[in-house]
């Protein structure tokens, strides 16, 4: 049995967009191209992969299954041809990166410019997600290294040791708790909230503190970034909680104040995950050991 790269890849497409149609315009092929190719691959496979009616068609739990296994064939793939250019002018390939909103407004920006300068054709492909879908995707081979806060995800992954960051309530410049140095969350309770969005790390913090002191979550309005949680603060909306790190750099352009959150919690672990050492490429690693040790002029908050 000879299984085609190309089909394996048109396969992987169609299970992430959910539809031939869009798979094929992600591929840039015709549509009939794609569905000869699954068909095809069927064929091979002497499996059904996916079931066809009037809604179109629907993976089997073989697809599932083919899936990590497809992923897995394709990075292999890809990681010989990148592997195999290294031996020609300087390291080159590309690395899958999926990394928290926190880390992705704090760190990455100043440690991913120091990595690509020392290493400029390289291609590293970096979509924020939530810790929870990090920790799968790293897990399942959609990308090779994840950054998500510390927890349990399971033992698909390994944990790796990163950076500490720190929650803070945001307030507007003339709200009652402007002028305090540090409050508990308890008092800061009793005001209406912007809140992340649901799924969140910070979200899913508040609710489970907000639960445990007894009191409510007034959530007033939830956004999907820190800088629409800025803004609606600024705008008189609510108060929210955010890392420290994100926070300043909004606090000279937007009329909000940082207080520090007197709660355990806010002290928080980030971590790498990566599915093993022994899976990484030579770029994907050199990615992480820079992450864990990057330059001392890589800038920090």
């Amino acid at each position: 049995m000879k299984l085609d790269p190309v089909s394996l890849r048109l396969f992987v497409a169609v299970m992430e967009e959910s539809t031939i149609t869009a798979a094929a315009a992600r591929e840039h092929l015709a549509a009939s191209a794609v569905s000869r190719r699954l068909a095809d691959l069927e064929a091979a496979l002497q499996v059904a992969l996916f079931t066809r009616n009037n809604r179109g068609t629907e993976p089997t739990a073989a697809a599932f299954a083919l899936l990590n296994l497809a992923r897995g064939v394709l990075n292999d793939l890809d990681g010989i041809a990148s592997q195999m250019r290294e031996y020609g002018t300087g390291v080159r390939g590309h690395v899958r990166v999926v990394a928290n909103i926190s880390a992705i407004t704090q760190f990455l920006p100043g440690e991913l410019q120091s990595f690509l300068a020392l290493h400029p054709q390289v291609d590293v492909r970096l979509q924020e997600q939530i810790s929870t879908s990090i920790a799968q995707s790293v897990a399942e081979n959609a990308a090779d290294v994840g950054i998500l806060n510390n927890g349990n995800y399971g033992d698909r992954i390994t944990l790796l040791p990163y950076r500490s960051d720190e929650l803070v309530l945001i307030v507007p410049t003339g709200h009652a708790l402007a002028r305090r140095k540090a409050v508990r969350l308890a008092e800061a309770l009793a005001f209406d909230f912007v809140g992340m969005h649901p799924g969140s790390a910070v979200n899913n913090q508040l609710m489970r503190a907000a639960a445990e002191a007894d009191l409510p979550l007034k959530l007033r309005i939830q956004v999907t970034s820190y800088d629409a949680l800025c803004l609606m603060v600024a705008a008189g909306l609510g108060i929210g909680v955010m890392p420290r790190g994100s926070a300043a750099l909004y606090r000279g352009t937007l009329a909000i104040r940082a207080i520090t959150l007197n709660e355990p919690w806010a002290q928080r672990r980030l971590v790498l995950c990566v599915r093993t050492d022994e899976s990484l490429s030579s770029v994907a690693r050199l990615l992480v050991d820079h992450l864990r040790n990057p330059p001392s002029t890589t800038a920090t908050p």
